[in-house]
């Protein structure tokens, strides 16, 4: 199954972000073990830049970065920003997240903000929900 991860998803591992982390950490399990095929938004990796540095320092946080992207199918291109740029979203980050996946061919993005993607045209799953069906299919 391909997923992309929405930033705040990836934040919450790397940050250990509390109560969160958990399920978020055990979706990562998943993409290690090559049970989920999961992809992040190059804006995601700009983003966790930004935060990460902050958080842990900037040596630190690029390390976090080599991991994420050794993990994780990262991209955006012209196509994709278009495509955003089309779509009647809130956010324009989030509609970038939409394309991508949609670019990538993905099943779906797992995010705790579901309300940002209520005009997604792919499924949406909260972490909770997307561990539960990929642990239920063995997927």
């Amino acid at each position: 199954m391909k997923v992309l991860f929405d930033t705040n998803v990836v934040l919450d591992v790397l940050l250990a972000r509390e109560p969160h982390a958990a399920v978020a950490a055990r979706l990562f399990t998943l993409v290690d073990n090559e049970r989920i095929d999961g992809a992040v938004c190059a804006t995601t990796v700009t983003t966790v830049a930004y935060v990460a540095t902050k958080a842990v320092g900037g040596k630190q946080a690029k390390k976090l970065l080599r991991r994420l992207l050794d993990l994780f199918a990262a991209a955006v291109d012209r196509q994709v920003l278009e495509g955003a740029l089309r779509l009647d979203f809130e956010d324009v980050e989030d509609a970038v997240i939409h394309e991508t996946a949609r670019a990538w061919g993905a099943a779906g993005i797992v995010t705790r903000n579901g309300r940002d993607f209520a005009r997604a045209t792919l499924p949406v799953f909260h972490p909770e929900e997307l561990l539960a069906a990929v642990t239920a299919t063995g997927d």
